[in-house]
């Protein structure tokens, strides 16, 4: 029998060393979803149309196929075919990148607080993170730290634009000056929320040989359940990319989606839209309150509130409010997911009972 206290077969040192993430993700159903940034409307309902006319039993039993939905999307991106491939979400877009340019032992950059996956799979690879801070107070971005932490042995510099959790942002002059201070490391440029902020650095890809965007259908489109992503580069780094990506990860259920949620781009329009004037609401409702926040360029606003927030999330979640607490990254602050205006006034007046 074996000896149960001795572990069985040990890890890769790197998988040793790495921290478990476990997001809180369980008991959600049927509340107010405030917390993780997604739609909390749904994707349009020309997806789920789509969907019924498309799937049938014969078609679940083949492995998919992406020729008619790169297609839709080169045309929606303006990008032709060869220069993004299709991921599982943005995540496995991260993992495709690190695991093509990252070695072990290799230098990567990222910011601190920023999305969890871009260090989960930098130290998954066996990489060196370096993490260069937000601005302490503004929460700015810190472009001349970001600069200087740069070396010559950094091989990815990993960025969301907007960020997540601060909700800051650069424009493209910042963005170019990263690419041409290290043009032998690959700079990935997360847009998850370009639609809220309107700044992209596809209209880049022609000029930086090291340019990375992703995009995720996620967030605006309203499709977090079916997983799936873009990564875009130079024709060359995508055909290297194609290499170390397992050739099925996106299943065809979620190929199909993203055809019916690109070409319905009034819904996006109008979603985008109700998101930012509900922001400007949720300003006015921090405001009147006198809580102190971080004005965003996402579809979300983080809030401070002091000792007091673990607590506040609880109680929330008590009354069928779900929200983010960021306290463990920036001490007292939670995380608002913005989402209707209806939404966002049904938050505020439980958090002015509670407050």
């Amino acid at each position: 029998m074996a000896d149960e206290s001795q572990p069985f077969l040990a890890p890769r040192p790197a998988v040793a060393r790495m921290a478990p993430y476990s997001p809180p993700t369980g008991g959600r159903h049927g509340k107010l979803r405030l917390d993780f940034n997604e739609n909390t409307v749904g994707s349009s309902p020309h997806v789920i149309e789509f969907l019924r006319e498309q799937l049938n039993e014969a078609g679940l039993s083949v492995y998919p196929e992406y020729a008619e939905t790169k297609a839709a999307l080169a045309t929606y991106f303006d990008v032709s075919p060869d220069r993004f491939l299709l991921s599982n979400g943005t995540d496995e877009a991260i993992q495709v990148l690190i695991n093509t340019y990252v070695d072990d032992q290799d230098e990567v950059i990222s910011l601190h607080p920023s999305y969890a996956m871009y260090r989960f799979y930098a130290e998954l690879a066996g990489a060196r993170v370096t993490e260069v801070s937000y601005r302490e107070g503004t929460l700015a971005f810190p472009l001349e730290e970001l600069l200087a932490a740069i070396t010559p042995a950094t091989r990815a510099v990993l960025i969301s634009n907007p960020n997540n959790p601060t909700g800051t942002g650069i424009g493209l002059p910042e963005i170019e000056r990263i690419l041409a201070h290290v043009p032998s490391a690959a700079v990935l440029i997360d847009e998850a929320y370009f639609e809220f902020c309107g700044v992209t650095a596809l209209g880049l890809l022609d000029r930086y040989p090291n340019l990375f965007v992703s995009r995720t259908f996620s967030k605006v489109y309203g499709m977090a359940a079916l997983r799936l992503g873009c990564l875009f580069s130079q024709a060359a780094n995508t055909a290297w990319m194609h290499k170390a990506q397992s050739p099925y990860s996106v299943n065809a259920v979620a190929a199909l989606a993203a055809r019916a949620a690109v070409a319905d781009t009034a819904y996006i329009q109008t979603y985008v839209a109700g998101v930012l004037a509900a922001r400007e609401e949720a300003y006015a409702g921090f405001d009147r309150l006198g809580i102190p926040y971080y004005r965003s360029r996402a579809n979300f606003v983080l809030f401070r509130a002091g000792e007091r927030s673990i607590a506040l999330r609880d109680a929330l979640r008590g009354r069928g409010v779900l929200v983010r607490d960021r306290s463990y990254e920036i001490p007292g602050c939670i995380r608002l997911t913005i989402g209707t205006r209806e939404q966002v006034a049904r938050f505020f007046a439980e958090l002015e009972s509670l407050w």
